[in-house]
């Protein structure tokens, strides 16, 4: 386990558009998200949604204006993933989420140190802020032992000292939990701890991937995303 525990940095909605996102957001949670931008090496763009203590929700989708797939290096996020694609052809969903390293640790000697463990660190920028992410060669999710799918976090790393997070609006939303569903959540569990990040998500069994995220909303309670069906309540039916 790392000796410097990680904290959530964020979470990431996937979508077609924007304007589609956007919408599953606000439809959902009350509240759309706004502002953001185009990250220019990904040829992808956001926006935002803040939330209680320091954590934002991005809503990200393929930039239209910023060229085909296929042009540079794989978009983040599995966004070029076909069956992703696929998948969002059904609607946005969360897909994701990030976890913070802070100094006085650094990412980059820390992945120097386990490269094993920690996908290749991205320069990034959008607008003023910049930032590095761990991110896989051919864009997939971050995994470990061939298990990953969305549901293993990836890294993040801030070089400007102001946060997303600090520019945008109260919204009264808060991030109450977060639950992670695998089939191989023994592996999922494994790799967290050693992360440092056991904390910030539970892990269950279950038959498929899939991330839920619940919130206390000025309107009660709300969730993203739905719980895959668990290995356990199949076996007990």
């Amino acid at each position: 386990m790392t000796a410097t525990p990680l904290r959530l940095d964020h979470l990431v909605v996937s979508a077609r558009t924007l304007e589609e996102g956007t919408q599953y957001v606000a439809d959902t949670l009350g509240i759309a998200p706004t502002g953001g931008g185009a990250h220019p090496l990904m040829r992808t763009h956001n926006r935002l949604l803040g939330l209680w203590g320091g954590v934002y929700l991005e809503v990200i989708a393929v930039d239209p204006a910023a060229g085909a797939s296929g042009q540079g290096r794989a978009r983040l996020f599995a966004l070029d993933d076909p069956a992703v694609q696929a998948r969002l052809e059904a609607g946005p969903y969360l897909s994701h989420w990030v976890a913070r390293v802070e100094p006085p640790r650094s990412l980059e000697r820390w992945r120097a140190q386990y490269p094993q463990r920690i996908a290749d660190l991205v320069p990034m920028t959008r607008g003023n802020l910049s930032w590095q992410l761990s991110v896989p060669l051919d864009g997939a999710f971050p995994a470990w032992q061939g298990v990953g799918d969305g549901v293993l976090p990836s890294l993040i790393q801030w070089d400007t000292p102001r946060h997303p997070s600090q520019s945008l609006d109260e919204t009264g939303l808060a991030l109450t939990s977060l639950t992670g569903y695998h089939p191989q959540a023994d592996t999922i569990r494994a790799q967290l701890d050693w992360l440092g990040a056991s904390a910030l998500m539970t892990v269950e069994e279950a038959d498929s991937p899939a991330l839920v995220a619940h919130f206390e909303t000025p309107s009660g309670p709300r969730s993203l995303g739905a719980p895959a069906r668990r290995s356990v309540e199949r076996e007990s039916a």
